[in-house]
């Protein structure tokens, strides 16, 4: 005989990157798909990057619990999974558990709405990242009916042809509507009360717009005019949000300095020129920022202060020199900018470094690029020169001491071996924490970067 079981929940994971939530961005399965244990069923977007996560049951698709573009916090249910019952066959797809039917005639959430709390449920409370959502140890007792049982009323039959009552928010035992912890904190922030909402979700649950639409009063549901068609609001979320903090905060916390330095690069444009007809780079991109990437390594290998970070610990603060080079190359996606890393750079041959920028680069405006790929760098470089632009300030990546602006190459009239020419010249800049980096230190190093390009001959002679 076959016993039923109830669908199996999968909760979006802590993905290792310390964050809170993600936006579900494309489903790879619908209800009624068969999934196999780590199948690829959903990618997610966090602060940092494009997650691909992989299935942890094997069974049918029950529901998708949470639709594309929505935001869901660590430890919600995203998607429920009809896993095989005692006999070997999958449990029906066509009809819910008759529990959560039974809930949802009380007014309760069910199992199919993730994040809906009502009195008879688990309090949640706030843990640490990585650990999910616990149960608080407070609570209420079950209520009873008359006779000892739970009361499931039957439902009414309507007249006939009467217009249906629009939807409302089904009260809970304490007179709450029902509505996620997060929208109950947006209205109760700003001010909106819950119980003169009508619910426009699942089961006349109340939803963020709903909270933003009675908070703006009625004349933000009017159809709109020809005025908003002049302007458009873009949520920050995601990797834009992420960048906009550490900016931020990196900006009014290390005192930056920028220094600039013109370079005639015209042997490293011959030395690119040569190094992509060796077998050695067959099948990789070279390009001038290889050997700018290759020099600053160098330069890094002269002057280790560069590559370090600032540090407050218990004993006071602390410069900590790190003797790796995790490289940083800035990337513009159409998600934002992201800074993928090359690990242990230094130790990489010139072949290896340009296969490695080839590749996290590309993954990186693939949105492929892991959180293991984002974090963990040590000093980074920003190719402003491919946008046509000569050069910029560019802000430090938060827990750096140094970025390097690269500008774009470019024909300009240049004293050579005392004669006027017309070079290949570029303009390079890099921004430094001052409390790490004096001013001597920083114009040593940008020179160093400089007389490299100028001659890349000198790499050889100070690696």
């Amino acid at each position: 005989m076959v016993t039923p079981v109830s669908p199996k929940l999968f909760k979006l994971p802590d993905v290792g990157e310390g964050l809170t939530e993600a936006e579900i961005v494309k489903w790879h399965v619908q209800p009624g798909d068969t999934v196999e244990v780590n199948q690829t069923i959903v990618e997610i977007e966090t602060a940092k990057a494009i997650v691909e996560l992989p299935c942890p049951f094997e069974g049918v698709v029950a529901e998708l619990l949470v639709t594309e573009g929505q935001t869901v916090d660590v430890g919600v249910p995203i998607i429920a999974v009809n896993t095989e019952a005692e006999g070997g066959v999958a449990t029906p797809v066509s009809e819910p558990p008759a529990q959560s039917a039974a809930m949802r005639e009380e007014g309760a959430p069910s199992a199919n709405e993730p994040g809906m709390t009502s009195p008879d449920q688990p309090k949640r409370t706030p843990v640490l990242v990585g650990y999910g959502v616990r149960e608080g140890t407070t609570r209420r007792r079950p209520r009873k009916a008359s006779n000892g049982a739970a009361a499931v009323p039957a439902p009414a039959p309507a007249p006939p042809q009467a217009p249906a009552p629009p939807v409302r928010p089904h009260p809970v035992e304490n007179g709450l509507p029902l509505a996620k912890p997060p929208v109950r904190k947006m209205a109760k922030d700003l001010g909106v009360d819950l119980t003169a909402i009508t619910g426009s979700g699942p089961n006349g649950s109340i939803t963020r717009d709903d909270v933003l639409a009675a908070q703006a009063g009625p004349a933000a549901q009017a159809p709109p005019v020809a005025a908003a068609e002049r302007e458009e609001r873009i949520a920050v979320k995601g990797v834009r949000k992420a960048t906009a903090t550490a900016m931020s905060g990196s900006a009014f916390t290390a005192p930056h300095v920028t220094e600039f330095l013109q370079v005639d690069v015209t042997r490293t444009m011959e030395a690119v020129a040569r190094l992509r007809d060796l077998p050695d780079f067959a099948g990789v991109k070279v390009s001038p920022l290889l050997l700018v990437a290759r020099a600053l390594l160098t330069a890094v290998a002269r002057h280790p202060m560069v590559n370090s970070t600032w540090a407050d610990g218990p004993s006071g603060a602390e410069i900590v020199v790190k003797r790796y080079v995790n490289l940083g190359i800035a990337a513009a996606t159409e998600r934002g900018l992201i800074v993928p890393k090359i690990k242990d750079a230094q130790d990489m041959s010139l072949p290896a470094l340009a296969r490695a920028l080839t590749e996290l680069t590309e993954k990186a405006r693939a949105g492929k690029a892991s959180p293991a790929d984002l974090s963990d760098g040590t000093i980074t470089i920003t190719n402003v020169g491919v946008f046509g632009v000569d050069t910029g300030t560019p802000i430090l990546t938060p827990g750096e001491a140094a970025i390097l602006a690269f500008g774009q190459i470019r024909d300009m009239p240049w004293v050579h071996e005392g004669e006027l020419a017309i070079r290949k010249v570029t303009t390079l800049a890099l921004s430094f924490d001052h409390r790490i980096v004096d001013g001597e230190l920083g114009s040593r190093v940008l020179r160093d970067v400089g007389d490299m390009l100028e001659d890349p001959l000198r790499m050889l002679a100070w690696s």
